[in-house]
């Protein structure tokens, strides 16, 4: 490829600069443009400006301490990044399979919660992007009532690390249920109100189909994960094909698309919506159901001793200081766990020691492997073009960077 500062500017072309403050670079990304007039006939990403080392700080604390830092990864998915790290931790301790149900349950609430919070911040900025404000201002809307909830059992709207290895920091508040059922119950309608302003908009469809396409083959030479995965014609998720907390016991669709374009991978997501809906709705009855159960392991190893044992007893206040001031310990090993978070395969790799603190930690992002299709998508479009896929691929520049 050649590299964009040898173009000669006898050539007519112009190299241009998108980013990286551009706002539709939906982070510090900067596109370095080949132009020919409006037609892009070169595009190079260059990313590396949110670069926060976040794998080597995992690395300097022990397995408790580092769960804080993958809220960070992915901002707008923070509790999808802990699951997948908590996930390989569980994993190390050999206690994958006894996390108590009522804990799965919650798990599997949280993140559908997160993937639908998400999701409107994609499609409220996306539609923004090619100039539907009023869906932005609908999406936020929505998003703050599950900011609420979140806000409901953490006291925390974002970066909630409500996880622990082995079950959850402590059990949702009563009133939990009722708000993510006043939530399932609105939150279909609110998806009609976007695809009516969407779906069937002349300006939308001409600004989406037909563009920024795809294909199958070229998805998964890409390593594609996600809806624009399932947007080309791949019917793969991590919730179906690898389930993990119980999935495969919740009745929902996968949703897919064959088109691979700007329009598809909008659709599939609309449709995600709407299973995350379904699949949260099974969860807020199963947690009824399992009222008064069990949020977390019982074992010495990873869990803190209940509080009224602290008071009364020396050996529990002994293990809760040792848990707190050094944390847990796991046999030399490793481990590998993937999640489906908003973006795709969300995964942690965690080698350990036999020491208080991971060898080695490392994330597998999907959106750094969703962006490199960014210059081939891009050239022989348009500038305007450039806009509806980046905005297409929901990409967070600090699970890119990290």
């Amino acid at each position: 490829m050649v590299m964009l500062e040898d173009t000669r500017t006898e050539s007519g072309r112009m190299v241009l600069n998108m980013g990286p403050q551009h706002p539709s670079t939906h982070g510090v990304l900067r596109l370095m443009l080949e132009l020919e007039g409006e037609n892009v006939t070169q595009c190079i990403p260059d990313m590396g400006y949110l670069h926060t080392g976040i794998e080597k700080m995992s690395e300097a604390r022990n397995y408790h301490q580092a769960l804080v830092l993958t809220d960070r990864i992915d901002y707008l998915a923070p509790i999808t990044n802990n699951l997948s790290y908590i996930m390989a931790c569980e994993k190390l301790f050999d206690v994958g399979d006894k996390v108590p149900e009522r804990a799965q349950v919650v798990r599997v609430l949280l993140s559908e919660l997160t993937r639908i919070a998400s999701h409107l911040i994609w499609l409220g900025t996306h539609a923004l992007d090619l100039g539907a404000m009023t869906v932005f201002m609908y999406c936020w809307r929505e998003r703050e009532q599950i900011l609420d909830i979140m806000e409901n059992i953490s006291g925390v709207r974002m970066m909630t690390s409500f996880m622990r290895i082995g079950g959850l920091v402590a059990d949702v508040p009563d009133d939990f249920a009722g708000l993510v059922a006043d939530f399932v119950r609105v939150m279909p309608r609110k998806i009609d109100e976007y695809e009516t302003l969407l779906s069937r908009n002349p300006i939308f469809i001409d600004r989406t189909r037909g563009v920024g396409v795809i294909t199958r083959d070229g998805a998964l030479e890409y390593g594609f994960s996600g809806s624009c995965l399932r947007a080309s014609g791949v019917e793969f998720d991590v919730r179906v094909n690898l389930p993990y907390c119980g999935y495969e016991t919740y009745d929902f669709d996968v949703a897919w698309s064959k088109e691979g374009d700007v329009y598809a991978r909008y659709m599939v997501r609309m449709r995600e919506m709407r299973e995350s809906v379904r699949i949260i709705d099974q969860g807020a009855k199963r947690l009824l159901a399992l009222k008064g159960a069990a949020i977390r392991l019982d074992d010495p190893r990873i869990t803190f001793p209940k509080r009224e044992k602290i008071h009364s007893s020396m050996e529990s206040l002994i293990h809760h200081f040792k848990l707190v001031s050094e944390g847990p310990v796991p046999l030399p090993g490793e481990a590998y766990a993937a999640v489906e978070s908003p973006r795709g395969e969300q995964a942690t790799y965690i080698m350990s020691d036999g020491s208080n603190m991971p060898h080695r930690v490392r994330f597998r992002g999907p959106s750094f492997y969703n962006l490199q299709v960014l210059q081939h998508t891009i050239a022989g479009g348009l500038v305007a073009d450039v806009v509806a896929c980046i905005g297409s691929i929901d990409i967070v520049l600090g699970e890119i960077d990290r």
